[in-house]
């Protein structure tokens, strides 16, 4: 029998309802629509488009590959994040919600400033530093990571969202003191990786089967780039500027700790959009500033 791609639409709703997908009218929209290249904006019109065998086989064969437990963004080969489009592959991180906070107080912070300065330190797919340049217009973005695959990703977004020739992507390990020649920043910005050594082996099969150990793992505490961000990359500071973290989910005292042996002023601990306190912060000790 011939379907549409509601028909569709709706079969793939049942499997993800029936594997207690969290979001199964989401996953099945987004992979619908990838399958069968519909408009996801126009869903009242699928219920008048067939199709052919094919294009139903590869919508389910997509559904198979997600409930065994490959992310949707990858299979998809982008998500959204603070209302863009990012690509993302097996070389970056996922954007998450979570993040969403951290990247609206870079946006508010940078719009104090002209042409303000932004450093964000292991980028990944760049979605903190594009789209702090996509909102404000005059920022320029440097943007650090270590992994060729994460550059190459958040090159290529910086491309596809306008903003590259403001945004620079060095390769760099944060691990170490920072290339001569980089200057000061108004702003700097790190979602480094955070998760303990215990937890990677607690880690959903669909992150810890399929998203980049690298960009994980944080050391045996999960606070390696903390230490190392808050003594090495502090001097790239601008003497009103701000340093802002995002941190596991128990671990903002201890950020805001490191942030405090590394003689950091007017530090803070924010929370994320769900109420968890995910956000640290703190300025250059040259000068007592305004809270975030």
């Amino acid at each position: 029998m011939t379907k549409t791609i509601n028909d569709v639409y709706m079969q793939l709703y049942k499997r993800f309802k029936e594997a207690d997908e969290p979001q199964p009218s989401l996953a099945a929209r987004e992979l619908t629509a990838y399958a069968c290249k519909a408009d996801k904006a126009h869903t009242a019109e699928w219920g008048h488009v067939y199709l052919d065998d094919a294009t139903v086989d590869f919508a389910h064969l997509l559904c198979d590959r997600c409930l065994d437990g490959e992310p949707l963004a990858y299979i998809l080969g982008e998500w959204d994040f603070c209302g863009l489009t990012f690509q993302v592959d097996r070389s970056v991180l996922i954007p998450r919600a979570d993040t969403e906070r951290l990247c609206e107080l870079v946006v508010e912070r940078a719009r104090q400033k002209v042409s303000p300065r932004i450093l964000d330190l292991c980028c990944g797919s760049g979605c903190i530093g594009i789209a702090a340049a996509h909102m404000v217009e005059d920022a320029r973005v440097a943007a650090v990571d270590n992994s060729d695959g994460a550059l190459r990703i958040s090159r290529e977004n910086a491309r596809r969202l306008g903003v590259q020739r403001r945004y620079l992507a060095l390769k760099a390990d944060v691990r170490f003191r920072p290339p001569n020649g980089m200057g000061q920043f108004d702003i700097i910005v790190s979602n480094p990786p955070y998760v303990t050594r215990a937890e990677m082996h607690g880690l959903d099969k669909s992150v810890y089967q399929y998203e980049p150990h690298e960009a994980l793992f944080g050391g045996e505490d999960g606070l390696d780039f903390y230490r190392s961000i808050c003594a090495k990359w502090s001097s790239l500071l601008a003497p009103d500027g701000v340093m802002l973290f995002e941190c596991g989910y128990r671990q903002a005292t201890q950020v805001a700790a490191i942030m405090e042996e590394n003689r950091f002023a007017g530090i803070g601990i924010a929370e994320d959009l769900s109420g968890v306190q995910r956000i640290v912060y703190g300025y250059n000790a040259n000068l007592e500033p305004d809270a975030v």
